[in-house]
C-alpha cells in the first residue's frame, strides 16, 4: 500500500513539474513576444506587417529554421549576390550562442527581427535590385515600384522551411533573368577549372587557311566557351575530313565558323577573321565575364516586372528594338543609338502619336556643335541641306542677315524631303530628354554591328512596317504609306498609348537563349559594379 501511495506522489509530484514547465515556457513565450511586439514597433512597414501575420509568434526560434535559411541565402550567389552580405555565414553561430547563453526575451526577439529584416531584404533586392538605379545613374527614368509581398504567405514560407521556394517567386519571372543565371553558373564552371588561356598579345592576324602554333591556341579559347563542341554537334555541317582536323594548327573551316559565332556573340563584325578587336575579345578574362553578367543581373531585377502584354523595348547597348505584340509575336529591328558622348537615356513611357513627313527643329546641342560650325564654314550649307532660318516666333529669316558668330535666339528648321533627319516618320512618347524614335536617310549604318552614331535619339530601320504595326495593333485606322506618300506633315495619333522601354544591357540572351556580351559604350558597368561589390548595410 505504502508503495503504491509513493507512486501516486511521484506520478503527482511529476505531473506538477511538468506543469510548472509548460508554464514556465509559455510565459517566456509570452515575454517573447511582447518583447518582439515592442521592439517591431520601431520598425519598417514591412516588418511589421511580417509580425503581425504572425501575431508577432517569433519566427527564428527553432535552429532547424535558422539553418535552412542560411544554407538558402547560400543559394543567392546564382543571382550575382553575396551571401556574406545576409550573414549566412553567422546566423546558425550567433543562434547558437544565444541558446548556450540563455539570453534574454530582449536579445532573442532583437535577433529574430535582425534575421526577418535579412529575409526581408534578401525578397526584396531579388524582385526589384539590390540597389536604387537612381544612385547608381543620374540619368535613370525607369520609375522605381517598391517590392511586394505577400506577407502570410512569407510566414507560412518561413515555418515550413520553404525559403528557396520564396526566392524563386521572388525572382523576375521572365526567361532572360533565367537564362543569365544559367550563364552565370556556366561561366563560374569555366573560373573553376582555371578559366580559359589568354591569346598570344602580336600584331599577327589570323585568317582561314593559316598553319601556326597561335591557331592551337585559339582552337583551345574557343572549345573552352563550347564554340567547337557546337560545331562538331551537327556531323553534317562540314565534310568529314574537316571535322578529323590532323593538326589543331591549322586554320580550318570548322574553326573558322566558331570565330563567326563567337563574333557574332560580342558584337563584332563576323569575318572569320581574328584581328585586333576579336583578339581583344579573346582576351577578357573569365572573371571580367562574370561580373559583366552579375551587372546585368541587377539590371534585369530593375526592369523585368510588372511588364505588360504588349509593349516596345529598346536595347541600347545591343542595338536592337523588339516589339512584343498583342497576342505573343515579336517584331525586331535593328537600331542605331546615341554616340558616347550624347547618350540615349534609360527610360520608360508610353507611345501617343506619330509624325508622318515630319519637319525637324534641330535641337540645341546639335545646333551649337554641328550645324553652326558647318554654317560658318559654308553658308550654302543651309540651302544643301534643305533649312530654313527662323526666329523664336516663327517668323522665317534671311540667313544672309544673320551674324553666325553671335545668332542669338535663332531656330534651324528642315523641311521634310529625301534629306531629313528624321527621314518619313517620328514615333514620339513623352520624355524630359526630347528623343524618340525615327527613320533615317542614313541606311547604310544598319549594316554596321555597333552601331551608336546618333545624337541620342533612336534610328529604326524598318520604321514604316513597324509605325504600321503600332496602328493596326492599338485599333487606328490609318496607311503608313500612304500618309507619307501625301508629302504633307500631319501628326496620327495611336487610339491607345503602346508602353516604350530605353533600357541597358551590355550582356542579354540573343534569339537563340546563348548570351551576347556587347561593349560597354557608355561606360556604365564600372559604377554599377563597384555599387554591388560594395558591403550591404542594413
Amino acid at each position: 500500500m505504502r508503495s503504491f501511495v509513493a507512486i501516486l506522489a511521484i506520478v503527482a509530484l511529476m505531473a506538477s513539474v511538468s506543469a510548472s514547465a509548460e508554464a514556465l515556457r509559455e510565459a517566456q513565450q509570452d515575454n517573447l513576444e511582447a518583447e518582439i511586439a515592442r521592439l517591431v514597433a520601431e520598425g519598417e512597414g514591412e516588418l511589421r506587417g511580417f509580425y503581425a501575420a504572425r501575431d508577432h509568434r517569433p519566427a527564428w526560434a527553432e535552429r532547424q529554421q535558422v539553418a535552412a535559411f542560411a544554407e538558402a541565402l547560400e543559394t543567392l550567389e546564382s543571382d550575382g549576390l553575396d551571401p556574406q552580405d545576409y550573414r549566412a555565414d553567422r546566423l546558425i553561430a550567433e543562434h547558437r550562442r544565444l541558446q548556450e547563453a540563455n539570453a534574454t526575451p530582449t536579445e532573442q526577439a532583437r535577433f529574430d527581427l535582425q534575421t526577418s529584416t535579412l529575409l526581408l531584404a534578401a525578397l526584396r533586392h531579388l524582385q526589384r535590385g539590390r540597389l536604387d538605379p537612381r544612385r547608381v545613374d543620374p540619368q535613370w527614368e525607369v520609375p522605381v515600384e517598391p517590392a511586394r509581398f505577400d506577407l502570410d504567405t512569407m510566414s507560412r514560407a518561413v515555418d515550413g522551411q520553404r525559403f528557396e521556394q520564396a526566392f524563386g517567386e521572388a525572382r523576375p519571372a521572365y526567361a532572360p533573368y533565367e537564362r543569365l543565371r544559367s550563364g552565370l553558373a556556366r561561366y563560374r564552371n569555366i573560373e573553376r577549372v582555371g578559366g580559359w588561356p589568354m591569346f598570344p598579345e602580336q600584331p599577327q592576324v589570323l585568317r582561314p587557311g593559316d598553319v601556326d602554333n597561335a591557331v592551337a591556341r585559339l582552337r583551345e579559347r574557343l572549345a573552352m566557351e563550347g564554340e567547337l563542341e557546337v560545331m562538331a554537334a551537327d556531323p553534317g555541317a562540314f565534310p568529314r575530313a574537316e571535322l578529323e582536323t590532323p593538326d589543331p594548327r591549322h586554320f580550318d573551316a570548322p574553326l573558322e565558323a566558331a570565330v563567326r559565332r563567337f563574333q557574332r556573340r560580342h558584337l563584332l563584325e563576323a569575318d572569320g577573321i581574328v584581328g585586333p578587336q576579336t583578339r581583344e575579345a579573346l582576351n577578357v578574362p573569365v572573371t571580367a565575364r562574370i561580373d559583366q553578367i552579375r551587372v546585368n543581373l541587377e539590371r534585369a531585377r530593375w526592369l523585368l516586372h510588372g511588364l505588360p502584354e504588349a509593349f516596345v523595348l529598346v536595347d541600347i547597348a545591343g542595338y536592337r528594338l523588339s516589339y512584343f505584340r498583342p497576342g505573343g509575336e515579336i517584331w525586331r529591328s535593328r537600331i542605331v543609338v546615341g554616340q558616347p558622348y550624347r547618350r540615349t537615356p534609360s527610360l520608360r513611357s508610353e507611345i501617343t502619336h506619330m509624325t508622318v513627313n515630319p519637319t525637324w527643329t534641330v535641337p540645341p546641342t546639335i545646333l551649337r556643335e554641328d550645324v553652326l560650325p558647318a554654317i560658318r564654314r559654308d553658308l550654302g550649307y543651309l540651302q544643301r541641306q534643305n533649312m530654313r532660318v527662323l526666329s523664336p516666333s516663327g517668323q522665317r529669316l534671311d540667313p544672309r542677315q544673320v551674324d553666325w558668330w553671335n545668332p542669338g535666339n535663332v531656330m534651324i528648321r528642315q523641311d521634310p524631303g529625301p534629306q531629313n533627319a528624321l527621314g518619313q516618320v517620328v514615333i514620339r512618347f513623352p520624355n524630359d530628354h526630347l528623343v524618340y524614335l525615327h527613320d533615317t536617310p542614313a541606311q547604310g549604318l544598319f549594316a554596321r554591328e555597333q552601331r551608336a552614331f546618333s545624337s541620342g535619339c533612336i534610328r529604326v530601320q524598318g520604321v514604316l512596317e513597324f509605325a504600321q504595326l503600332l496602328i493596326d495593333d492599338t485599333g487606328s485606322d490609318q496607311n503608313v504609306r500612304a500618309l507619307t506618300a501625301s508629302g504633307q506633315t500631319r501628326n496620327v495619333p495611336l487610339a491607345s498609348r503602346m508602353p516604350v522601354i530605353l533600357h541597358y544591357w551590355t550582356v542579354h540572351p540573343g534569339e537563340d537563349g546563348q548570351l551576347v556580351f556587347r561593349p560597354d559604350i557608355y561606360e556604365r558597368d564600372g559604377d554599377l559594379l563597384r555599387a554591388l561589390n560594395r558591403p550591404l548595410v542594413l
